[in-house]
């Protein structure tokens, strides 16, 4: 349950400053006609993220600022999403609370619950604060922090409800309904289940749609692939293998004329009978060493000339060798040209350089066995489909079992409520038919309606052909006070709800909203004395004016003046003895 703590406002419409705490349980607020009894829900209302207008800030001044304050403590979602978003209140701000009453309050308010972190059993308190610019502009904060508007809208939701004079329309809808009966039943794996299947089941439908448009594209692509992969498997040029046949190809090509230079460069080097250049060097090398021994100087540069013989000698050896091993096979060689050139035509077919052939034939047939893939998922993937529609419907038929059950108990429960509520004659059913088409929904095979009797031998029918506005919001409360006892709601605020009822009835929807007040905080706007006097806290709103400015103030009443507040609201301005003698039984009752 969440409960609001506190309430700060300054410069909202007609109000110059207000600073309400509020109280556990039930609390009315009363005043009179145009005295602005709605203006604090407005200001909550913008500290929950709805949108601000133009006349939102007090003519003559540059902004408003207002700040609600809530107790979280038990609010286990609230929790969790301020936790995920990283906004608890330890992580409080200074940007947010400059120049501004409201933002020292919220400074001091924090400051105070510090510790509240370090206990889990103390208050765990969150600020949402609004301030909005004489031109519109508008900032929101959670906890100091500044956040997106939609972000306080989100966290509200989890904070506190909200109900105008015409939400209680709101019950008339078949989507409303059917929350309204699952939230009473609680089976939120029965509904999470099924949902699981219906997306396992939407997923696999689109796959399935997705393959079969790509289908007749999937089917041209395979063939050119397998042609294309088919070609170099015959081929089959393996890692590394066109540098060896490139490397090849040059020496076969130009075999005769490394085989006519080597033997020349043999002849040069030691062959050559008359002159060549090993016999020259070693009579070099002779004729220094013999001067040596006269000047040895000489003897380095005999020993050098001596060191590039022992070299010229190597490489003469070796060359002859390279000559004698060299052949000029013209059938190795015709075997050489042919695959390096083909290899060539096949890079330039598939526009790559030659030696990048193999990564590129692993490539398509990757994506050939990809499209292989597709087809086989194609093939399985009908079934898929009607397993996990078999496991929906399954999980549906379950859902729609707890539906069946809940509704009885709820149907009942409400019957008995709204007989309460002068309406000593009404009937109220829970019509669970299942959905007109077969496919799979997210919220289950049902639909579900509420249908209701007013009067006695009518039969049942949906509640907006039957039930006046009146009835359907004494219906609506009734929902709410037996929802109550079911889930942990957040702070719940009535915005005269109670229009166009009065006497008995006036009493008993304010015994209901006392009842309701058990469970969760109950904050009701209301001209009613019936609704009003059941009220554990009363706040009592008056409109000021000095003939230049006016200006709302919200005061708590002490038990003296809610007497004398209720006496008014039974009386008129005119408050009488038996007013007051009347005030004082309601109160006391």
């Amino acid at each position: 349950m969440t409960m609001l703590l506190q309430l700060t406002i300054q410069n909202f419409a007609i109000v110059k400053a207000l600073d309400i705490d509020w109280q556990q349980g039930m609390t009315t607020i009363t005043g009179e006609t145009g005295a602005g009894k709605s203006i604090a829900i407005d200001a909550l209302g913008l500290c929950l993220g709805d949108r601000a207008t133009t006349n939102t800030v007090r003519p003559g001044t540059k902004k408003a600022d207002l700040a609600a304050t809530f107790d979280v403590t038990h609010n286990t979602l609230a929790q969790q999403w301020l936790a995920t978003q990283e906004l608890q209140q330890t992580q409080l701000g200074s940007d947010s609370n400059a120049d501004s009453k409201t933002g020292s309050n919220a400074d001091s308010k924090t400051g105070s619950n510090a510790d509240a972190n370090d206990n889990a059993l103390e208050t765990q308190e969150c600020i949402l604060r609004r301030v909005i610019s004489a031109e519109g502009r508008s900032r929101a904060f959670i906890n100091g922090s500044q956040v997106p508007l939609a972000q306080l809208k989100e966290l509200g939701q989890l904070l506190i409800n909200i109900h105008g004079q015409h939400d209680h329309q709101l019950i008339i809808k078949p989507t409303e309904q059917r929350k309204m009966l699952d939230a009473f039943a609680g089976h939120d794996d029965l509904i999470d289940n099924v949902k699981h299947y219906y997306q396992s089941y939407r997923k696999q439908v689109a796959e399935l749609e997705a393959l079969e448009l790509s289908q007749q594209q999937r089917e041209a692509k395979k063939q050119l692939l397998q042609y294309q992969v088919q070609e170099l498997d015959e081929f089959s040029l393996q890692l590394d293998e066109f540098q060896t046949l490139e490397a090849d190809f040059k020496r076969f090509s130009h075999s005769q004329q490394i085989l006519s230079d080597t033997m020349e460069s043999l002849h040069i080097l030691s062959q050559n009978e008359h002159f060549n250049a090993l016999d020259a060097l070693q009579k070099c090398h002779d004729t220094l060493s013999t001067l040596a021994h006269y000047d040895n100087e000489l003897a380095n540069i005999a020993t050098m000339i001596n060191d590039a013989v022992v070299q010229l000698e190597e490489a003469n050896n070796d060359l002859r060798h390279y000559h004698d091993r060299l052949e000029l096979d013209p059938q190795a060689f015709s075997m050489i040209e042919e695959r390096y050139s083909q290899a060539i035509q096949l890079a330039k077919k598939h526009q790559v350089a030659p030696e990048q052939l193999p990564d590129y034939h692993q490539q398509l047939a990757l994506e050939l066995n990809s499209l292989n893939g597709d087809e086989n998922r194609l093939a399985g993937l009908a079934d898929e489909i009607e397993q996990t529609k078999l496991r929906y419907f399954e999980a549906a038929q379950i859902l729609t079992d707890s539906r069946i059950a809940a509704a009885k108990t709820l149907s009942d429960d409400v019957t008995a409520n709204i007989q309460t509520l002068n309406m000593p004659h009404g009937q109220f059913a829970v019509a669970i038919t299942p959905l007109s088409s077969e496919k799979p929904s997210a919220q289950g095979q049902d639909e579900v309606l509420f249908v209701v009797s007013i009067n006695p031998g009518q039969s049942l029918e949906a509640m907006h052909k039957v039930a006046s506005g009146g009835e359907l919001s004494r219906i609506s409360l009734a929902m709410q006070v037996i929802l109550a006892d079911k889930v942990v709601s957040p702070a719940l605020i009535f915005d005269e709800v109670d229009v166009g009822i009065s006497g008995p009835t006036a009493a008993m929807v304010g015994a209901k909203l006392q009842q309701l007040a058990k469970n969760t905080q109950v904050i009701c706007v209301t001209h009613l004395p019936q609704v009003a006097c059941k009220g554990h806290q009363q706040l009592f709103v008056a409109k000021l004016t000095d003939g230049e400015h006016t200006e709302t103030t919200v005061t708590e009443l002490s038990e003296g003046a809610r007497v004398k507040e209720i006496a008014r609201l039974l009386a008129g301005n005119t408050i009488t003895e038996s007013s007051l003698a009347n005030a004082q039984e309601l109160l006391a009752g």
